[in-house]
C-alpha cells in the first residue's frame, strides 16, 4: 500500500543518524515488544507478511513519528484485536479481563534456540518457468494497491536490466491477504539513478531493487 512507509526517493526527511556500535534495543521495553511479536507470530494466527501489513496500515503521521519497536507495538496491539485475541477493554487496563482466546501454539521457551537458528526460509517452487532473465531489460508496473506490496512507489513505471533470477519464493501480497503463499519468481532488477530521478541524479548512480515476476513486464513488448 501506498503508506508513510514507503519513503524511498523521498526528500526532506534528513539524515538517517547512523550510529557506531548501534544497540538492538534502545531500552528494556523495545526487547519485551520484539520478544511478543515473535512469541505471537509463532502462535500461527498470522504470518510474516501480514505482520508487515499490520505495521505499513497504521495512519502515516502515527508511523512517521513513532520509533521502530513503537511501530511494531502497535500493529501488535492491532493485530491481537484483528483476530479476537484481546479485547480493547483489556489493551485499556493492561491485564487480561476474560479466559485467553485459544491459540494453535505456544511458543515454549526451549523451543526458541532451536527455531531461531533455523531460520524462517520463504523460497518454494515456482509453478511456472522464469519469464526473465538476466539481461533482460523490464519495466516495473505501475500499481497502487490498498493492501500490502514490496514494490517500491519510486520504481513503478521505470525500466531497468534484470541482475539475478533468486528462484521461486513466497509472494508477499497474497500472503499477507491470508489468500496462500502463491510462489512467484523473484528477481533484482537494476535501475539508473538518471531512470529514476532524471537530470539531477548522480549519473554513476544505481539502484537494485527485489522485485517479484508480477511486479514486472517486459520492458519492450515480448513474451
Amino acid at each position: 500500500m501506498n503508506g508513510g512507509q514507503d519513503l524511498g526517493g523521498m526528500q526532506g526527511f534528513g539524515p538517517l543518524g547512523l550510529k557506531a556500535d548501534e544497540p538492538r534495543f534502545h531500552a528494556p521495553w523495545e526487547r519485551r515488544v520484539f520478544a511478543l511479536a515473535m512469541a505471537m507470530g509463532a502462535t500461527g494466527t498470522w504470518n510474516l507478511d501480514a505482520s508487515r501489513a499490520a505495521r505499513e496500515s497504521l495512519p502515516p503521521g502515527e508511523y512517521l513519528t513513532s520509533s521502530y519497536y513503537r511501530i511494531w507495538f502497535r500493529a501488535l496491539e492491532k493485530q491481537v484485536q484483528q483476530h479476537g485475541l484481546v479485547e480493547a477493554g483489556e489493551l485499556a487496563a493492561g491485564a487480561a479481563l476474560a479466559p485467553p482466546a485459544p491459540v494453535a501454539r505456544v511458543l515454549q521457551a526451549e523451543e526458541v534456540e532451536p527455531l531461531f537458528s533455523r531460520g524462517f526460509p520463504s523460497d518454494r517452487p515456482a509453478a511456472n518457468p522464469a519469464r526473465f532473465a538476466p539481461g533482460d531489460e523490464v519495466r516495473a508496473k505501475v500499481i497502487h494497491p490498498a493492501g500490502h506490496t514490496r514494490l517500491p512507489r519510486y520504481v513503478r513505471g521505470r525500466t531497468g536490466t534484470v541482475e539475478r533470477v533468486h528462484g521461486g519464493f513466497v509472494f508477499p501480497d497474497s500472503n499477507a491477504a491470508f489468500a496462500g503463499e502463491a510462489p512467484q519468481w523473484l528477481y533484482t532488477v537494476r535501475f539508473s539513478g538518471l531512470e529514476l530521478w532524471g537530470e539531477d541524479a548522480d549519473p554513476g548512480l544505481t539502484v537494485s531493487v527485489n522485485a517479484f515476476e508480477s511486479y514486472l513486464e517486459p520492458a519492450r513488448g515480448g513474451a
